[in-house]
């Protein structure tokens, strides 16, 4: 059964439909029929583009109807608060116990929402008899944990957070020191085998907090562990950014490119706490600055708040959700929701490259040669850029590439690539293009960016 279906587009859009074709037929000159009717809630806003706008839920609220009515009117994917962590799941080691996290689990599906599965091994939260163990006992216990929590919620959840804030935070990018990690380094990699075993139709997440500034050290370690995964076939589908944001970790100018590198490794890119401390004008403009980040970035398929009003956040002295502890509306949430309308129709999965006026029955035209090279400069900051380069293989099929960097530019960082000289080869997994297809690496640049552009390819 496909749990993914994202929700119908709500009636208005019918109605301006009907609307256009009445003016027609009475003679009149109608809007384009592509265009929709806003949508008047979050969720039916976000799936306009194809993508989600969710919420965390505490069990113990579900009592509360204003708390229900806005749950169930605004959001389309449910995250369980505390319900499916690991003591409140496995309180007992081998006895497991779903009842809390199945209240959750019940009313979302049972309101037609999508489920995500929140957390299956992590360092926190862990219920005492795990936090007295260590080594292979451990290693093993943690696996079991992960196959039988997944095997139980099996065919019902859209993502998994597999593994939840592995890195230290800090300027080092170094694996954070805790029970988990001192089992042995490939601790993740094994549970995201387990989950993968425990439940093939679920997308697999790492999430992680403070990785939203690109040029920040903890960022650049969640990036590697998920190229590293991308590359060696571990299965890993997504990343999820937790994106608390306040007057300590602010939202940072380059989310957009943290999103877009992420998403460059091809995994989907999930935006899992949203809350943004602070009020008014300042607050909506950040919601809304986030909002336009994923939607600008077609791999970034969902957005979740972490809580629906202020007074059920973690963070409620810092206000920092969309409806206040009455359940108004806050600004936020009408510049959120203003973003998600202007954010159009666009599937997530459709190629941004296609020409929708081209004739799918006319042979495509290639670059000619073994294959050509494109710059864009991604972003740039004082003394230094992200570049883009896409690799097109041209007629014929091609099993690698080379691509020669102009003259001045200086590399700090690369990947997706394997840098010699001022040449650029690739890697183990992307070499190998159809006559047409198209792969890209991206590099960290020192000083000034250089123009945009084609490059020597071979």
């Amino acid at each position: 059964m496909n749990h993914r279906t994202a929700p119908p587009r709500r009636r208005a859009a019918w109605a301006a439909g009907a609307l256009a074709l009445a003016t027609v037929l009475a003679g009149g000159i109608a809007m384009s029929t592509s265009a929709q009717a806003a949508s008047d809630t979050l969720g039916e806003a976000a799936a306009e583009s194809g993508r989600y706008f969710g919420t965390a839920i505490a069990g113990q609220r579900l009592s509360d109807s204003q708390y229900t009515t806005i749950a169930n009117r605004e959001f389309t994917m449910i995250t369980a608060e505390n319900e499916m962590k690991l003591d409140a799941t496995e309180p007992n080691q081998g006895q497991f116990n779903f009842s809390r996290g199945d209240q959750i689990a019940n009313w979302a599906l049972q309101n037609g929402k999508q489920l995500r599965g929140h957390t299956l091994a992590w360092h926190s939260q862990q219920p005492g008899w795990m936090q007295n163990m260590e080594g292979p006992a451990l290693r093993q216990a943690m696996l079991n944990h992960v196959t039988q929590v997944a095997t139980h919620y099996r065919g019902k959840i859209h993502s998994w957070d597999v593994v939840n804030e592995a890195f230290a935070d800090g300027g080092t990018g170094a694996r954070r020191d805790s029970n988990l990690q001192r089992t042995g380094n490939d601790w993740i990699e094994a549970a995201f085998r387990a989950a993968r075993a425990a439940d093939p139709g679920a997308k697999l997440c790492y999430n992680d907090y403070n990785i939203d500034n690109w040029s920040w050290a903890k960022t650049q370690a969640a990036y590697n562990l998920v190229r590293d995964f991308k590359q060696r076939g571990v299965p890993i589908d997504c990343i999820g950014l937790q994106s608390h944001f306040n007057s300590g970790s602010p939202y940072p100018n380059n989310y957009r490119t943290t999103l877009q590198s992420f998403a460059d490794l091809g995994v989907d890119v999930q935006i899992t706490e949203l809350d943004i401390e602070g009020s008014g004008q300042q607050q909506a403009d950040t919601y809304r600055r986030v909002v336009e980040d994923c939607l600008a970035v077609s791999r970034c398929t969902g957005i979740t708040v972490w809580g629906v009003r202020d007074s059920d956040s973690w963070r409620s002295q810092g206000t920092p959700l969309l409806f206040d502890g009455n359940g108004n509306k806050k600004q936020a949430y009408y510049s959120t929701l203003d973003a998600l309308n202007a954010g159009g129709t666009t599937d997530p999965t459709d190629d941004p490259t296609e020409d929708p006026t081209e004739d799918p029955t006319e042979d495509p035209t290639f670059p000619a040669g073994d294959c050509s090279a494109d710059l864009r400069i991604v972003n740039s900051w004082q003394g230094g850029y992200q570049g883009e380069v896409a690799v097109t293989a041209g007629s014929s099929a091609i099993s690698g590439w080379s691509v020669t960097l102009s003259g001045g530019i200086s590399v700090s960082q690369i990947w997706n690539g394997t840098l010699s000289g001022s040449t650029v080869s690739n890697v183990s997994w992307n070499g190998n293009l159809g006559a047409g297809q198209s792969t890209s690496f991206g590099f960290i640049g020192n000083g000034s960016p250089p123009s945009a552009g084609s490059l020597a390819c071979g």
